[in-house]
This record gives C-alpha cells, structure tokens and sequence, in this order.
C-alpha cells in the first residue's frame, strides 16, 4: 500500500500549484508524509479493532461452555489488543514539524517509514490468529506481544533519531 502516493493523489489544484514554488514541495513533501503516517497508523488501528469481535465471539462461547481459563486468556487478549491499538494510534510521527526547531535527517526518517511498513506484517499475523480453532486466544496473544514489542523497537529507533 503506497500511503504517501495516495496522500499526494487527494491534493487539489492550489496544492498541486504550490507545490512548483521552490522550497515548497519539500515542505509539502513533509506535510504528505504526514498525511500518510496518519493514514498508515489508522488503517493498522482499524484492522485490529475487527480482530476484537472476534475475541467477543470467543468470550460468548466460553462463558457459555464455563470454559474460565480461556475467559481469561481472551481478557488479557482484549486489554493488550487494546494498549498495542492505543500505541499504533497515538505513536510519533517519526519526524518534526516544518517549523519545529529540531529537524531529522531524510535517511533517518526513510528509515523509520520501512520500519513502520513492516508492522503491517504482525497486524496480519494478528488477523491470521482469529481463524484458529485450538488454543487461539493464546495464539492471538503471542501474537499481539509480538506487535508491542515491534512498537517499542519503533520508540527506539525515533528516540535514537530525535
């Protein structure tokens, strides 16, 4: 999914002008990539949202079978589900702003969007979880830890860059 060239395709003609003004387009580069980690951001966020009916779904059917260990399983999937979507949502952006005083390097932040990628692979993962049938609950667990600890790799590297 290529989420900068979707920002740039929802310009209007005065962006589209503006963006020929020298020392413009790369202000509005920034501004684009903006647009697009946010849109990254929420689009992972959405996806795993859905993968909380199915734990709701997993919870009816324990409660109705007593089954209270996967009960618990499936609470603790929810409230980790519930921190890793709250970290995707409200994550840094991986760069400064066009009139913050700190500006990152282009290599750097390049660096930061392939990471950002590649946390749509432990999103999936997280989905594929949802259509096993034996222990899935813990699978899905395993898996959202996973997630988390990917995200606090991602802290790393924007604290290293900053």
């Amino acid at each position: 999914m290529d989420l900068l060239g979707k920002a740039r395709g929802q310009q209007n003609l005065l962006e589209r002008i503006a963006n020929k003004i020298p020392g413009f387009k790369g202000y509005r580069d920034k501004e684009l990539r903006r647009d697009a980690d946010r849109l990254e951001r929420e689009y992972l966020a959405r996806q795993l949202e859905e993968c909380k009916k199915s734990l709701d779904g997993w919870s009816s059917d324990a409660s109705r079978s007593g089954a209270l260990e996967a009960i618990n399983d499936i609470e603790t999937a929810r409230k980790r589900l519930d921190k890793v979507i709250a970290r995707i949502r409200f994550a840094d952006r991986g760069y400064a702003g066009f009139f913050d005083a700190i500006k990152v390097d282009e290599e750097a932040l390049a660096r930061v969007y392939a990471f950002d990628e590649s946390l749509l692979a432990y999103v999936e993962a997280i989905r594929e979880a949802r259509s096993y049938t034996t222990d899935a609950p813990r699978g899905m667990l395993e898996r959202i830890d996973s997630l988390d600890a990917k995200l606090g790799e991602r802290e790393d590297v924007l604290s290293g860059i900053r």
